[in-house]
């Protein structure tokens, strides 16, 4: 086919873990909402009819049937209405207040009163970051991130992007274990940026480019102001699924287990980096540092990023002013 012809397509679901539909276009929990509503409405109906006008029973059972129909078919925010309310019931219920205890919320003393609710410990998913940034997760598996950038779809022809498509198709086929591709916005910060430009600017040969460089930090301070400058960041998540499968009865230690899975994840993340590198998408595993950036920003997207940690084998110091 040539360039200008358009290529195959095919319409795959926003959701593809959507569940399949059995009855009429329906799936089975929607079958089984409208099925206990036309119960309960004929059971109603048994109960009532004999005893009430026919108006007052389908004015009693109309909200009935109505509350029942829209709880199986209505959606919010693309999920269905059943799942809506129950994760909205759900938030409800759990608590809002979260700490760092490890050990556990101590209860109070029985002589001091507490008003409302004590804080719940904070559960991460993330229980630690190794030093070949592999992260070790609190169930007992290990993930490894991946960051990769993005490549110009609309402007290939149609050939390309039928080839980049079935190059992507062929690595997503490729997977033997769990992956999550996340795509966000976060927010830029240029003043690093502009700092930087005008540090350098004195040591330029000539004056009319020094104050052109003054000039372009200039234009981006007040670009900054004005506007809400968002960058995008593509992260593929790669995790270690075999846990799952091995008893807890085996006689290996935890350790072992974890650095088995460490390897795994990584050669995962090595192979998914040179899978993407074929599609010309610029992509690294993220070292035990950018790892925490990201958990950092994923938990705190507005605040500025944590300060440089130090390493197993740096000195830590501190160094106070005298009263």
């Amino acid at each position: 086919m040539s360039d200008q012809d358009e290529g195959l397509t095919a319409k795959i679901p926003a959701d593809v873990e959507q569940p399949d539909k059995i009855l009429y276009g329906l799936t089975a929990r929607q079958v089984a909402i409208l099925a206990v509503t036309g119960l309960v409405a004929t059971w109603g109906y048994m109960a009532l009819g004999d005893r009430l006008p026919f108006p007052l029973v389908a004015a009693l059972l109309l909200p009935v049937v109505g509350g029942g129909a829209v709880l199986a078919l209505a959606r919010h925010d693309g999920m269905s209405l059943d799942r809506y309310l129950l994760a909205a019931l759900v938030h409800l219920r759990s608590p809002k207040e979260r700490v760092s205890a490890p050990e556990g919320v101590q209860p109070p003393p029985v002589w001091c009163r507490v008003r409302g609710r004590l804080p719940d410990p904070l559960r991460l998913p993330v229980r630690a970051v190794r030093e070949d940034g592999v992260l070790e997760l609190a169930d007992g598996g290990t993930a490894a991130i991946v960051r990769a950038g993005t490549v110009a779809f609309g402007l290939r022809t149609a050939a390309e992007q039928a080839a980049l498509v079935a190059a992507f198709g062929r690595w997503l086929n490729s997977l033997e274990a769990p992956a999550q591709i996340l795509v966000r916005a976060r927010p830029v910060d240029l003043s690093s940026i502009v700092a930087q430009v005008n540090e350098a600017a004195p040591r330029l040969a000539d004056p009319a480019l020094e104050q052109a460089a003054r000039d372009h930090a200039a234009y981006l301070a007040e670009l900054e102001a004005s506007q809400e400058l968002l960058t995008r960041e593509v992260l593929v998540v790669l995790r270690d699924a075999a846990y799952e499968q091995r008893p807890a009865t085996w006689g290996r230690s935890r350790k072992v287990l974890r650095d088995a899975g460490a390897a795994v994840v990584v050669r995962r993340a090595e192979e998914a980096v040179r899978a993407l590198g074929v599609l010309g998408v610029s992509a690294r595993l993220l070292d035990a540092t950018a790892c925490a950036e990201v958990l950092a920003s994923s938990l705190a997207p507005a605040d500025i990023r944590p300060p440089e940690m130090a390493g197993p084998g740096d000195v830590i110091t501190a160094r106070g002013g005298g009263s």
